[in-house]
């Protein structure tokens, strides 16, 4: 394993976020802020991954699986503590707090150690969101940008060790030239969800954090209450920006590219045809056992199905006081997901349709034997070794998941909390339930407590293999 080759790696991506990070201090400044420790601390560590990778810049660059492996982890820990000194340095906050809301944050989950936001700054703010922003179409995306200046062939591990779902379709020759296109569809997203957003009411500032936090599919907002109070313009707007970055954005490209048949695929009409009928199944029973009228129900339904299954985290209203029939199908919501190649966290639906195809067949193999019989997706034959990588990650994340509730009904919580918890770290989603619900937070938790849910999230985020492939003792032989 090559440990120059990964600290050059890791130390490219850092310079870039780290540069990045130097305007929120800006923005601070614009609002008479006194951010010169916070720019001066961003600047120190841009001059550190500068400094580092400038050293190892001659340096033969050898990036296969391993070291792509524990460089992906390594920039998640990196920039977990990176984001959290400005955090520890201008807010009320204890270390592993600050820990706990820069994963959070990068890992688009969204759940917020803070009890107050509002009384942040605004730098802090800022910067809060602008964590979504480059997390949410993933770090090692920001990084292919870079590997050609590294390593013109080291790419694609990388690509593979955090890419979403089971795959990474590639649409064009060079895996560059795909992270680029996908960070230029990403970019206008959000030009045109804050351009919107603004038209609807909102303001410069709290338009572009809440455009950085949907895009990304994050969740973090300048209000305590999130988006509820907001004008229906906002509430509709936002449902549909959080739909579209739940999915794949390979097919956004490829709709850009004039296929008009993009978004025709098995994933998306699953992922659309759930949100559509759990967001109407939601509405009519509230309708019928409220005095909200159909609209404004459907409304809600819409945005609070959307914002779950595609791990947001924004909150409307409070959605546990809709009843038990609410709270049920917010669970399907959150356990759901979007598609593979998305910003969203989660299982992704690719893997529900992959597991219920497989089902099917193995009951006609019992019924019928001598049938031979293989898995379509897309009209797309499916190896056998996809199948068996699905399996492998529902097994995995079951096994997570449980950990982490047995961790939490341990220290005292109660099941629904403790499971709806794990669900929601795990998946990248934000808000739980009850303790953890919607107009919750993560404050009362103690420092190894967020420690533990810190872990579930960069788990989640890297979906499994990419973590727990570092506990493997074969992935040590060879060191």
């Amino acid at each position: 394993m090559s440990i120059k080759s990964i600290l050059k790696f890791v130390s490219a991506v850092g310079l870039v976020v780290f540069f990045l990070f130097l305007i929120p201090p800006i923005v601070g400044f614009f609002y008479n802020e006194d951010v010169f420790i916070y720019a001066v601390a961003m600047f120190a560590l841009f001059i550190i991954n500068l400094s580092t990778f400038l050293i190892l810049k001659n340096d033969e660059m050898i990036l296969g699986i391993k070291e792509s492996i524990v460089s992906v982890n390594f920039i998640w820990i990196l920039l977990g503590v990176g984001g959290a000194i400005p955090l520890v340095l201008y807010t009320n906050i204890d270390p592993a707090g600050a820990f706990f809301e820069a994963i959070s944050g990068f890992t688009t989950t969204g759940a917020s150690a803070y009890t107050n936001v509002e009384i942040l700054p605004k730098a802090i703010l800022f910067h809060r969101s602008l964590m979504h922003w480059i997390g949410g179409i993933g770090i090692i995306v920001l990084g292919v940008g870079l590997l050609p200046l590294i390593n013109p062939s080291g790419s694609l591990s990388l690509f593979k060790a955090e890419s979403t779902g089971i795959s990474m379709d590639k649409i064009t020759p060079k895996i560059k030239d795909t992270a680029n296109r996908i960070w230029a569809v990403y970019i206008l997203f959000t030009l045109a969800n804050f351009a919107l957003l603004m038209l609807f009411g909102m303001n410069w500032f709290d338009a572009i954090n809440h455009a950085f936090a949907t895009i990304s599919t994050g969740g973090f907002s300048t209000k305590n209450s999130s988006l509820a109070g907001f004008s229906d313009g906002v509430i509709w707007t936002t449902t549909f920006f959080m739909t579209i970055s739940g999915i794949n954005f390979l097919a956004h490209i490829r709709f850009f590219n004039g296929d008009k048949w993009a978004f025709n695929t098995e994933e998306n009409q699953w992922y659309i045809g759930l949100i559509v009928f759990l967001s109407f199944m939601m509405a009519l029973e509230h309708t019928l056992t409220s005095q909200n009228s159909f609209y404004n129900s459907l409304m809600h339904a819409f945005f609070t199905v959307t914002t779950l299954a595609s791990t947001t985290g924004f909150a409307s209203l409070d959605y546990e006081k809709w009843g038990q029939f609410t709270m049920m199908i917010a669970i399907i919501a959150m356990i759901m997901s979007a598609n593979a190649g998305s910003t969203a966290g989660g299982i992704k639906m690719i893997r529900y349709v992959l597991f219920f195809k497989n089902i099917a067949l193995e009951i006609k193999r019992t019924i019928q034997p001598d049938v031979i019989t293989s898995i379509f997706v897309d009209g797309k034959q499916i190896k056998s070794s996809i199948i068996n990588s699905v399996f492998g990650f529902f097994a995995l994340f079951i096994l997570t998941a449980f950990m982490v509730t047995m961790y939490l009904f341990a220290r005292g919580f109660d099941f629904l909390t403790a499971f709806s918890t794990s669900i929601s770290m795990i998946g990248n989603i934000g808000p739980g339930l009850n303790l953890t619900g919607p107009s919750q937070n993560y404050a009362f938790f103690t420092w190894y407590d967020k420690l533990v849910l810190s872990a579930a999230m960069i788990i989640g985020r890297l979906e499994c293999y990419t973590v727990f492939m570092m506990l493997s003792r074969n992935f040590w032989k060879k060191f």
